[in-house]
């Protein structure tokens, strides 16, 4: 068991602060997860962490010891799980590519064949043992990236965003094996997001990462009550609304004069949350399987540097967030018509 301190830790590049003196603790097996927009600092900071970075300056100490980023840390490293948005995988079987890190670790071969089915059937993956991971489905290709690094039962478990843009079963298998190896194993878990109810879920806290700095920590009730939603998220794509169940398993969701269809299923009176960088942005028409579009005008174009967020007026207003070569590409202006589209599995419930 891993506990870990931050402090006063800052990361620059080229000049430009992405992280500014972050300071938090987290204890032995605790599951903290950290919210923010895209842009945050999120994946700089678990990098950090995860002994892959280093910080500009600060400390990160483990178990009351302090990191030496000048060393190799080796031994610390194969402590550390680390899961990615994009998965990682060779071009080889889903079974090697789980047994990689119990090879290059030298443990014998039995060992390692029960090691890897046992973390396969935990993921429910055993029937693809044999299937070249790099054929996998995006879903399936992330259960084999966190089996890659729950096979070696590592100490801390850091995830960047590990179920972003999966379907809801994927989602699903990955919230319950996190929360299963949380409890069994006693692993400390750190996870950045921008799911919203996903934290509800998972978390025991959080914290929120805005522009490079802690705005709070503390329990989901504290961070999300009605009057504190985060700085990120208040008025920015936060729809009240009376939610019916549809014929097919999805809410839908009058937020007044506009019906929102999302994923969760919960009848009445529902607070929602659609994440800017979720969203869709298109000249034309959007032909998708997305099933939320609408038509609208750009009002406001916010410079956020390597990001760009805009706000779009509809039936109601949309604020989107896409990179700035993005907006150079479609050449985007005040006053444009433009088409949104967001997958009803980015429609998060705040209540």
């Amino acid at each position: 068991m891993i506990s870990i301190e931050v402090r006063e830790l800052s990361k620059e590049y080229s000049g430009l602060l992405v992280l500014d003196k972050v300071s938090f603790k987290i204890g032995k097996s605790e599951f903290f997860a950290i919210v923010g927009p895209s842009g945050a600092g999120k994946t700089t900071l678990l990098r950090i962490i995860g002994l892959i970075e280093s910080p500009t300056s600060g400390l990160v100490i483990f178990n009351d010891e302090i990191i030496d980023y000048g060393r190799d840390n080796l031994n610390l490293r194969r402590k550390i799980g680390l899961v990615f948005q994009q998965p990682i995988l060779f071009n080889m079987s889903v079974f090697n590519n789980i047994a990689y890190p119990l090879k290059v670790r030298g443990y014998d071969r039995n060992l390692i064949r029960n090691k890897v089915e046992e973390v396969m059937k935990l993921l429910k993956i055993e029937n693809l043992g044999e299937k070249n991971a790099l054929g996998l489905s995006g879903g399936e290709a992330q259960r084999v990236a966190l089996a890659q690094s729950l096979v070696y039962e590592p100490n801390l478990l850091l995830l960047d965003e590990p179920t972003s843009n999966l379907d809801p079963r994927n989602a699903s298998i990955i919230e319950e094996v996190l929360l299963r190896i949380n409890d069994e194993r006693n692993t400390t878990i750190i996870m950045s997001t921008h799911n919203i109810s996903q934290v509800e879920k998972l978390a025991d806290r959080i914290a929120v990462l805005n522009m490079g700095k802690i705005e709070r920590i503390g329990s989901f009730n504290e961070i999300f009550n009605k009057s504190n939603i985060p700085i990120f998220s208040r008025g920015e794509n936060v729809f009240h609304g009376i939610s019916r169940i549809s014929p097919y398993g999805t809410s839908i969701i009058d937020i007044g004069g506009l019906q929102i269809e999302a994923t969760f299923k919960k009848e009445g009176y529902v607070t929602i949350f659609i994440p800017p960088e979720d969203i869709i942005l298109s000249l034309n028409p959007i032909i998708s399987s997305a099933r939320n579009s609408l038509e609208g005008r750009i009002v406001q174009i916010i410079d956020m540097g390597s990001l760009v967020r805009i706000k779009v007026n509809s039936i109601r207003d949309f604020y989107v967030q896409i990179t700035r070569k993005s907006l150079e590409d479609m050449n985007l202006k005040v006053g444009e018509r433009i088409f949104l589209a967001f997958k009803a599995s980015s429609v998060q419930l705040l209540e």
